[in-house]
């Protein structure tokens, strides 16, 4: 259950700065379910990265969910911002 609880921080964390990077972008080329996952796999690949190059004070809890939120933001807005282009 230790292993559990930070990728679910990040699942979620992640999945809220999705959700509200794309409402800030106001994004309309990406619907509600596609920026949740977007945001929910950028969260779960920002507390990886967080852990690989982190040290001890960084891959608390708090931390994790803070370098989720702003990666699934990131990643979503990347998303959104390549369906939403015109070709």
């Amino acid at each position: 259950m230790e292993t559990l609880g930070p990728i679910i921080v990040q699942l979620i964390a992640g999945a809220i700065g999705g959700n509200a990077a794309s409402a800030v972008l106001k994004q309309d080329g990406i619907n509600l379910i596609a920026r949740t996952i977007a945001g929910a796999v950028g969260g779960l690949g920002g507390g990886i990265i967080l852990n690989l190059i982190g040290n001890e004070a960084l891959t608390g809890l708090i931390a994790q969910g803070i370098s989720s939120l702003i990666a699934g933001g990131v990643l979503s807005a990347i998303v959104g911002a390549l369906l939403g282009r015109k070709s």
